[in-house]
């Protein structure tokens, strides 16, 4: 798969998350508290809800449902009651532009 622009820089909160669709897939696009972008599906592996609602500290993103924790540069779990990591995409930004390759595991 190649990158898609998905948004700029300037569609993203200074911390937070946006919900964009790739191709049928929900992603989530998030800024980190130092600035750094990143994307991973858009559904909490334990409860199926977004992650995008979820609140962004340092660079772990948390449900908004139960409280699972993620790494969004790895996807892993960082505590209950989540156990499966959630699937990362590659970020590229360009001029600005959000660029993202969708994995498809």
């Amino acid at each position: 798969m190649a990158f898609v622009r998905v948004c700029t820089l300037d569609d993203l909160p200074e911390v937070g998350a946006v919900q964009a669709d790739i191709d049928g897939r929900l992603v989530a696009i998030a800024r980190d508290s130092a600035g750094d972008v990143h994307a991973f599906d858009d559904a909490c592996t334990h409860g199926n809800v977004s992650l995008s609602e979820g609140e962004i500290d340092g660079t772990t993103v948390e449900c908004w449902l139960h409280g699972s924790r993620f790494d969004m540069r790895s996807g892993r779990p960082l505590g209950p009651p989540a156990t499966q990591p959630v699937v990362v995409h590659t970020v590229r930004v360009d001029d600005g532009d959000v660029l993202v390759e969708l994995h498809l595991t």
